[in-house]
């Protein structure tokens, strides 16, 4: 039992300085203040979003396969007259993982990521996973064109008509 101790006193001091190492590290990358003006992204998660996608703007030829990479944008499944939606199994789990924690953050920091989400529900009755999951796929195209054109995260260009609505 002492031996597990050492071992767990070992991972969480290692945890502790990888931390540390990122508060250090992230605010000096050139994208770290296009990435922290999201709502809902602070050093450590928007060092994971980072991290999974990378910082080569070239990976992705456009915004449809950053999405499909990442496990937001839905499914659509049509053969004669059935037609399915349905969520990605394939995908960067830890990115999807990571957006899941961010739209969830995103909600509490930005009212016009919480009018979405509620239309999302209300209008679509979409469950929550799946109104979160169609928030993050919109955030991470936002990101996408805000990385490509060098600019900040604006909430009145984000979400024109949710804001007007809350208001």
């Amino acid at each position: 039992m002492l031996a597990l101790l050492v071992q767990l006193q070992a991972a969480c001091t290692a945890a502790d300085d990888l931390a540390q190492a990122v508060e250090e590290a992230f605010p000096q990358h050139p994208d770290a203040e296009i990435i922290l003006s999201f709502p809902g992204l602070g050093v450590q998660l928007g060092a994971r979003v980072l991290a999974e996608i990378g910082d080569d703007r070239s990976r992705f030829a456009d915004v449809r396969g950053l999405k499909a990479y990442a496990g937001a944008s839905p499914i659509t499944r049509a053969s004669g007259k059935k037609s399915s939606i349905t969520r990605r199994w394939v995908k960067n789990d830890r990115l999807n993982h990571a957006g899941y924690l961010w739209a969830f953050s995103a909600l509490r920091a930005s009212p016009g990521a919480m009018a979405h989400y509620r239309r999302r529900r209300d209008e679509h009755d979409d469950w929550h996973a799946a109104a979160q999951r169609n928030l993050f796929n919109r955030m991470l195209g936002q990101m996408f064109h805000c990385l490509q054109r060098r600019k900040l995260f604006d909430e009145n260009t984000a979400f024109p008509t949710a804001l007007t609505a809350a208001a």
